[in-house]
């Protein structure tokens, strides 16, 4: 079998900011593969994209920020959890564009101290230039970006509002694209079968994943839930393909390819597990690729349950999507230093 490119949708009709940076390598993995009793595992780097330490959030927001510069817009307004990798990488893509950048976060994940607080993410958010706005809770978010959309139309600026990790139809139109290079890389290398492992989350690089799975044939799709349950995790992605589909005027395909599980989500979203940290140290210790613990960590984890409990066939082509992280892994930097001593 072989990849049916030819039921993929024109993309050419929705403007793009020009991020650049595609394609991200696609890499063998050999020595954590025989780690995992995988020989055919290979790692999808979009951790290395140029722009801000990379990140999948890059490739939702060339499509959103296309469509900000497309209608006149010089403000960017979006949200997130105090680290945000996607305000982050939004951030320094305005500053390319010459965007302003007004990212709201808010408290949402039950941590403190000074490395959560004031490492990470959040010092580069202000070294891309972005105003950073910490609410407490959903209501001062809510009353914050009605303060800055207020500011802006007094100062006769133009908002463009991104939601949450990029993700909605729109957003999700950027790993639908990753999943055609990706197909291609694969087709490249004489590889026509393959199965695709990543992170959902906020649900717009699952649900591109997905969709560009679903119409290319021959790839399968496992998404470890890093942020929501499986039942909110499998809604979210449902509306998500759905609202897609119907974007670019196409059926919603049947998801019977697609499987995902939250058996290593722990306590929740931003929280790290002991799994979570065995996955970055053996990452780190066969490859030299470093995880964090909030998304890739967790789909790091899941992938050492499932080859242990024998979910991949031994001769199968397994593709990890890296998506980046790493600033965010400072955050956490108490706890990475104590479980790398061990």
């Amino acid at each position: 079998m072989t990849f049916d490119f030819d039921r993929f949708p024109a993309l050419e009709v929705f403007p793009r900011a020009g991020l650049g940076g595609w394609p991200t390598p696609l890499v063998p993995a050999p020595r954590l593969g025989e780690a995992l009793g995988l020989p055919n595992l290979l790692l999808k780097r979009d951790d290395v994209h140029p722009l801000g330490l990379g990140g999948n959030k890059l490739r939702k927001l060339d499509f959103h920020l296309g469509a900000a510069l497309a209608s006149g817009a010089d403000t960017v307004i979006t949200f997130g959890a105090l680290q945000t990798n996607h305000g982050r990488q939004t951030a320094a893509a305005c500053a390319r564009l010459g965007l302003r950048c007004e990212l709201v976060l808010t408290a949402k994940v039950p941590r403190s101290g000074e490395a959560y607080e004031r490492s990470g993410n959040i010092p580069l958010d202000l070294l891309f230039g972005a105003r950073v706005h910490v609410c407490a809770d959903d209501e001062e978010t809510g009353r914050t970006y009605d303060e800055l959309v207020a500011e802006a139309a007094a100062e006769g600026r133009k908002v463009a509002t991104i939601p949450v990790g990029g993700s909605d139809a729109l957003g999700a139109l950027g790993y639908l694209d990753a999943t055609r290079e990706l197909a291609h890389q694969l087709s490249a290398a004489g590889i026509s079968r393959a199965r695709v492992v990543g992170p959902h989350a906020s649900g717009g690089t699952a649900a591109g994943i997905a969709l560009g799975t679903a119409l290319l044939g021959s790839l399968g799709a496992d998404f470890a839930c890093v942020s929501h349950p499986i039942g909110e995790a499998t809604e979210n992605l449902t509306h998500l393909v759905t609202s897609t589909a119907q974007l670019l005027g196409i059926d919603t395909p049947v998801l019977d390819h697609v499987w995902m599980s939250d058996s290593t989500l722990g306590e929740g979203y931003g929280i790290p597990a002991p799994e979570t940290w065995g996955a970055l140290r053996l990452f780190g210790r066969t490859e030299g690729v470093v995880l964090d613990p909030v998304y890739t960590g967790k789909v790091a984890a899941a992938l050492v349950e499932w080859s242990a409990a024998g979910r991949f066939d031994p001769d199968e082509t397994v593709v990890f999507v890296h998506t980046g992280g790493l600033p965010g892994l400072y955050g956490y930097a108490p706890e990475f230093a104590a479980a790398m001593e061990e």
